[in-house]
């Protein structure tokens, strides 16, 4: 055997070792951060004032014998303690039972299923108008430093970036669903329209205004960081060279910017996931929508405990699988940090 083929081999092993490890790493803080997630919410519903029953049965005003009160908490589970509730509920994630929901009266995990369908469209469309939008105007405001395109995309990102998802939200709301009328003001399909008989017509028209909101508050960090970027690549060396022998500036982009400046941008992409799971809890508030950002606030405005925990734990795994795609693509388009990253740096 030659010493390359032996060189090989060995290289080949110290890679599998390396990915083997680096995923072991990973799910060690996955398992880190579940354990995390789910201790901060049953704490804080522990300390929450709501009371699971009158939230359920409509208040404390409505008349219910206390024979029947009681036994509500007991097939919930209210009357044991924290530390027993907090075992009980491992006790069924581990053999795959994530609770009942108090209020959708059916399993943690149907609910979540049901709902993340219509969050995930939301969440999809804006992601992907936002990084496209944002992408381009970074691009157009680099190339026309201190024009009137690059101070117009300035002073929108700017002001993006300070207005609250909830302001924009109300005010494309009063724009064109009040004033001009020419969106629904809310929910995810027509009322009068059985969900069986919905077209995907219907649902894109009612997910317009949503998805919206989230891609232009979603625009501001991408496009002034590709443009910081690109404008620090217009002004190197290996540039102005590429200037000198008559390329021009779209063959500039193509062949010198595109390459180094995806890399922070698809940093900024996926970790803007978090960013946008939390604006979907707004926006689909603001808009009736029907997803996880909806059911959410009913969770914890109803004190509905195995709820609010399997959301909250979906919602950590979400983040945590963005943020592991987003290690896995930088690898593939910067070599430099594959190998960083098996020499231990």
């Amino acid at each position: 055997m030659s010493i390359a083929l032996k060189s090989e081999k060995i290289n080949q092993h110290a890679n599998a070792v390396h990915i083997v490890a680096f995923l072991i790493k990973k799910m060690l803080r996955l398992l880190l951060l579940f354990f995390a997630v789910t201790v901060i919410c049953f704490i804080l519903m522990k300390f929450s004032p709501i009371d699971p029953i009158e939230a359920y049965i409509g208040g404390e005003h409505v008349s219910l014998p206390q024979e029947q009160i009681n036994n509500l908490r007991e097939y919930w589970g209210l009357n044991d303690s924290f530390t027993v509730r907090y075992v009980k509920w491992i006790k069924g994630l581990l053999s795959g039972n994530m609770g009942t929901s108090i209020v959708y009266n059916q399993p943690v995990k149907a609910v979540i299923l049901e709902k993340f369908s219509a969050s995930l469209l939301l969440m999809g469309i804006a992601w992907a108008l936002s990084g496209i939008i944002g992408f381009t105007m970074g691009i157009i405001g680099a190339m026309n430093k201190g024009r009137l395109a690059d101070r117009l995309i300035k002073l929108y990102c700017l002001t993006l970036a300070s207005a609250p998802i909830f302001w924009v939200g109300i005010l494309l709301l009063i724009v064109f669903s009040v004033k001009l009328g020419w969106f629904p003001i809310g929910l995810s399909a027509p009322i009068h329209v059985y969900a069986a008989d919905v077209s995907w017509g219907d649902r894109l028209y009612h997910l317009i205004l949503p998805a919206l909101t989230l891609s232009l508050t979603g625009v501001a960090s991408i496009a002034m960081h590709t443009r910081r970027k690109f404008i620090d690549v217009l002004d190197s060396d290996y540039t102005l060279f590429a200037k000198a022998r008559g390329e021009s500036k779209w063959m500039i982009v193509r062949r010198h910017g595109l390459r180094n400046i995806l890399l922070p941008a698809i940093t900024l992409q996926f970790a803007s996931i978090a960013e946008l799971f939390g604006g979907s809890t707004l926006a689909e508030g603001i808009f009736s929508y029907p997803g996880l950002g909806n059911a959410v606030v009913h969770a914890g405005i109803r004190g509905d405990l195995p709820l609010l925990v399997g959301i909250s734990l979906f919602a950590a795994a979400f983040v945590f699988v963005g943020n592991f795609i987003a290690n896995i693509l930088y690898a593939l388009i910067d070599p430099r940090i594959r190998e960083g990253n098996q020499r231990g740096y």
